[in-house]
């Protein structure tokens, strides 16, 4: 089939955490995929003249032939998962990512390359799960002639993509709340971190490459602790290359926990720096700096986010403590419990062994953060 050219908007979207969701539950996860793709993603984008491209396993592209009609099936559909994804908890939830760009398109054989369709991609990785991100040329078509608000995300340098492009961010139902410092989205039960892209502070950029992937193993081995719930990379590396509030990042993700860091380069030596921070707060919790010779980069990286990790994860735990020993007592007898239990700890062991259980036993009555604390002390 010959090729042909055309204008089109395209619409990109990806599944944020897939690969997280398929370990966890793989049946599951593809059962619900298909009721949504039959509930709510054919019929939202049959009904706005919408042409579905392909899928792939976490994604799908659309082609529509007018902009208004792609960002209109954009936010049905992300309406229809915020409903869905209501009573399910957070850890379990589908959310997509949505990019939007009008460009010029080569269409054949049913598929469609250029351009358009690669910013397009590229802006979707941009999106918050749950959100949509659209470029300049989308914004201007858009703005005023639907009920939606645009945030300006400014010219963002995209992969292998020559120019900057301008991006919007789309401010829908829980979106727009929460960029505007409301409603957040609710915490675990259990201590919750994302760890954010390490910025490269060197003039190298192939640096980059090393600052992704100390990042990432950091998340990778703090997910080996099952007393840590940890955002998924395809949802804290929509940060990368942002100045970010780490309050707004702990309200936008619902981690109580930040992990952020850099890297510079010096001949052949490297330096990483991390700190962790407290989302609610903004107050450093810990922070670490390792100085490296870039002998064996693998080596080098792996060293680097082992001692990361084991120094991180105890740092959360007394913090944590810490958290539930400033909060009001609201019982007398919670309060001197914890206290006694934290003085016995704080002995040897040698002094510690026949001591009575007692004392970290409370009564289910008493709140959950003294419960918290005290079962913080047992370990």
């Amino acid at each position: 089939m010959t090729a042909s050219r055309r204008l089109a908007a395209i619409l990109a979207a990806d599944v944020a955490g897939y690969s997280r969701l398929m370990e966890a539950d793989e049946e599951g996860t593809l059962a619900q995929l298909r009721a949504i793709r039959t509930e709510l993603l054919d019929p939202a984008v049959a009904a706005h003249n919408g042409r579905l491209v392909k899928t792939t396993g976490d994604g799908l592209l659309v082609e529509f032939g007018s902009v208004l009609d792609a960002v209109r099936c954009a936010a049905e559909v992300q309406a229809g998962m915020a409903e869905r994804n209501a009573p399910v908890s957070i850890d379990k939830r589908i959310e997509f990512r949505i990019g939007i760009h009008q460009g010029d398109i080569v269409a054949e054989d049913g598929d469609i390359f250029g351009d358009g369709v690669n910013i397009a991609a590229r802006l979707e990785s941009l999106a918050r799960p749950g959100g949509i991100c659209v470029s300049g040329r989308v914004q201007e078509d858009a703005v005023g002639k639907l009920d939606l608000a645009f945030e300006d995300m400014g010219a963002q340098a995209l992969r292998n993509i020559a120019r900057p492009v301008k991006a919007f961010r789309i401010a829908t139902g829980p979106l727009s709340t929460v960029a505007q410092g409301g409603l957040a989205l609710a915490l675990p039960d259990k201590p919750s971190i994302a760890v954010l892209p390490f910025a490269n502070m060197s003039s190298d950029p192939e640096q980059e490459f090393f600052a992704d992937g100390i990042a990432d193993d950091v998340i990778t081995a703090l997910s080996h602790y099952p007393s840590l719930f940890v955002i998924a990379r395809n949802s804290s590396f929509t940060y990368k290359g942002r100045a970010v509030d780490v309050k707004q990042v702990g309200r936008e993700l619902g981690v109580r926990y930040v992990l952020e860091g850099s890297l510079r380069k010096a001949g052949s030596r490297i330096r990483v720096t991390a700190q962790l921070v407290e989302a609610e707060t903004g107050k450093h919790t810990w922070a670490g700096r390792y100085d490296r010779d870039l002998a064996d980069i693998f080596a080098v990286q792996d060293e680097i986010t082992e001692a990361v990790t084991t120094a991180v994860a105890p740092a959360i735990a007394d913090a944590e403590l810490r958290r539930a020993l400033r909060k009001s007592p609201g019982s007398l007898d919670a309060w001197a419990t914890t206290s006694e239990g934290c003085g016995i700890l704080a002995r040897p062991p040698r002094m510690t062994t026949n001591w009575p259980k007692r004392s970290f036993v409370g009564p289910s009555t008493w709140t959950p953060i003294f419960q918290t604390a005290i079962a913080a002390s047992r370990r």
